[in-house]
This record gives C-alpha cells, structure tokens and sequence, in this order.
C-alpha cells in the first residue's frame, strides 16, 4: 500500500486506508482536486499527523473541517499559513488563550510549536471545496478521524479538548477512565461568549497531563513562525 503518513500513523491507520470506504473517498477526492479548488493543498492533507506522530500525541484539538479561503488551509486544525490573518475563531482561542495562561499574544497563526509537543490539530474531515463549508463531510473522512481518535483513546493518556457540539460528537469514542476530555462551546463568534470564554482549557488541559504523569504544554506561540514553516 502507498505510504500517506510518514510515521507510526500510517501503520495505525492502514486497516481504514485498505478499506472499500477509503477507496471510494480517495476517489472523490481524485475527482474534486482536479476540477474543482480543494483545500488544504493535497500534499498538506495528512499534515496534521506528519506534525504529531501517534506515539507523541498527548493532546487533541479537534476541529471540524478545514478553512475554505485561499491560503488558510495548512492541514492541520484552526492553524493557518504564515502572513494570513487570523480566523475569527483563532483570534478568539488566542483571547481566552491570553486569559487563561497568560500568552503573549501573536500576530500569527501557525500552531506548529504547539503540533511539535505532542498537540494533534485533528479534523474530522481533512479537506474543503473553497468557499464551500463542509463540503466533504460524509464522504468518508469520518472514518479515518474516528479511527485515529480511537486508537488514541486505547492507548490512553490523552487530553482531548472538543469545542462544540460537532466535536463533543465523538465522546463515546472516548474511554474516560484513562483519558481526559474537556469540552465548551465553539471559539467561533457566533457561540464563544455562550461559555468559551473563561472556559480555561489550556491551563485544564495541562493539569490534566500532569495528573496523568505527562510534562504540560508550553501554549506560547513563537512571535516569528518563517523558522518554523520553512521547516513543515
């Protein structure tokens, strides 16, 4: 089989890779990507794994589809490209972040020094037509999201922060008895000041790795993210 994940992912994921659901996603998406405009680019499909190998993953942001704008998609979720300004939902989740731990706030938002300590930025569907939210939903992602959520949750020790009502979907993949799940309303404008705010996941997220025996989460973002990108 074609290696997609350049890491212990792609052995976790295969059963679902070889499956007659895959084949059938792989071509959709075989047919979208060549004539219509998807994101992220097809080689950042898989980006959020290749930043976070299984084997390293103690927290998981999940989020629900990619962004659907030029140049905002990275692969990975609620981040987005250097020199593209922020989402309103980041620009939210940096607000609370702020609140929370007391990050220095950054003009950037390229959430890969958060994926190099071990936070998987995991949606449930891994791209987008542009312009067109939710797009690709049902056309098999589910699958591979739903795979890896509960590989994870079989190995245990992980925090899982599931911001919504699509993300908190996923609980019953979820053993709680050997991970940790924290939940609110979505960081998007329409739902954030209806408990997002002050709702603390980052400093919950990392009592809850330390609980569990795991080094917390350095939730700084580097001012200067072109070190960072050059290497993705």
């Amino acid at each position: 089989m074609k290696t997609l994940i350049h890491n212990d992912w792609q052995n976790i994921l295969a059963p679902v890779f070889a499956s007659e659901d895959y084949q059938a996603l792989h071509a959709f998406l075989k047919q979208e990507y060549a004539t219509q405009t998807v994101y992220p680019e097809m080689h950042h499909i898989f980006q959020a794994f290749e930043w976070t190998p299984f084997d390293q993953v103690k927290v998981v942001i999940l989020g629900q589809d990619p962004y659907h704008e030029p140049g905002q998609a990275v692969g990975a979720s609620f981040a987005v490209a250097p020199g593209i300004p922020l989402p309103p939902s980041l620009r939210n989740i940096y607000q609370e972040l702020q609140a929370d731990v007391g990050a220095t706030p950054v003009n950037h938002g390229y959430l890969k020094s958060w994926a190099t300590q071990g936070v998987l930025l995991l949606n449930a569907v891994l791209t987008v037509r542009r312009g067109v939210a939710n797009s690709h939903q049902q056309k098999g992602w589910e699958q591979v999201s739903d795979a890896a959520i509960s590989a994870l949750s079989a190995r245990g020790g992980v925090v899982f922060i599931l911001w919504g009502n699509s993300a908190k979907q996923k609980i019953p993949l979820i053993n709680p008895q050997t991970n940790r799940i924290i939940t609110s309303p979505h960081p998007s404008p329409l739902s954030a000041y209806r408990g997002f705010f002050g709702s603390k996941p980052f400093s919950r997220a990392n009592a809850d790795l330390v609980s569990m025996g795991e080094t917390p989460i350095d939730w700084q973002l580097p001012q200067n993210p072109e070190e960072e990108s050059a290497n993705a």
